[in-house]
């Protein structure tokens, strides 16, 4: 179905976008669409835990300063505080609130599920907001969204505008060498705990945290690129944390690549809706 052609002001307010999610991808989303002049909320949802916090507005919700792309997270418990952080530059608003709250205060112009819940039922939100858009694994376009962006290894940051995004295989992009076995995943549903922070040293061996009571060890020598907030309860099988192998070349903060290419996909297809109210067919990635 055609979308209707958005004709933009100058003046007018900025068109809200509602970003599913508080991890490193939404993050980067986030950033990318305030960057190209949207009015950002990211609602958080509790699955999967995030891991790679110094890359997301995460802990904004907790009370932390966080920065990603040049753009600054801000946390809001109602709509006045939305109201009044939008008011801000370089801002977007993180929330604990459920998505229904931000719609019956604002229609969104753009919702984004950038959740990344590979393995969960996926909700068609295609008529919460002007335009929808998937990103990842169980996006179908036309039947559970508008536009779509995968996140595969092989096609990370393509546009879909037809069919469905890649299912995921369980194989993990290479970083310094390590895949999947750079990550420890939960072997249980259990509080999780560590006195760790994103960027620690760590070696192999080393017990990192304990799920449930059980000592948690660290696969690889590295430096922690992503880890659970301590006192989180986490589900089984979900990752708790991830080591980044590279050395002096270990990275723990800001958008990389993948996230660039994710959110510039992202600002690129929603701009060509709205613009055009045509989906762009499948597009290779810019990487």
């Amino acid at each position: 179905m055609k979308a209707a052609a958005v004709t933009w002001h100058p003046n007018a307010p900025k068109p809200l976008a509602l970003v599913l999610g508080t991890n490193e991808i939404a993050s980067a989303v986030a950033a990318k669409l305030s960057d190209a002049r949207f009015a950002i909320v990211l609602c958080h949802d509790a699955f999967p835990p995030v891991i790679r916090r110094g890359m997301a507005f995460h802990d904004v919700l907790f009370g932390e300063a966080r920065k990603v792309g040049g753009v600054v997270g801000g946390r809001a418990e109602s709509i006045a505080d939305v109201v009044r952080l939008h008011r801000e530059p370089n801002l977007v608003v993180v929330t604990g609130m459920h998505l229904t709250d931000i719609i019956a205060f604002r229609y969104p112009s753009v919702i984004v599920d950038a959740r990344m819940q590979k393995h969960l039922a996926t909700p068609d939100l295609r008529g919460v907001a002007g335009i929808a858009v998937g990103i990842g694994p169980r996006f179908a376009v036309g039947h559970n969204c508008d536009v779509a962006i995968e996140t595969h290894p092989c096609e990370t940051g393509a546009i879909v505008a037809q069919g469905t995004t890649r299912n995921a295989d369980g194989k993990a992009r290479d970083l310094g060498g390590a895949g999947r076995e750079r990550f420890v995943y939960s072997d249980q549903d259990a509080v999780w705990h560590t006195p760790l922070d994103i960027g620690t040293r760590v070696y192999k061996g080393m017990q990192l945290g304990s799920l449930g009571g059980r000592p948690v060890l660290a696969p690889l020598d590295g430096a922690l690129r992503g880890i659970a907030r301590d006192g989180m309860r986490v589900p089984a099988d979900v990752k708790l944390l991830e080591i980044d192998p590279r050395g002096r070349h270990a990275a723990w903060t800001g958008m990389d690549e993948r996230g660039q290419s994710i959110a510039a996909s992202v600002v690129s297809a929603v701009h060509q809706i709205m613009q055009t109210g045509r989906k762009a067919g499948r597009v290779s990635a810019k990487v």
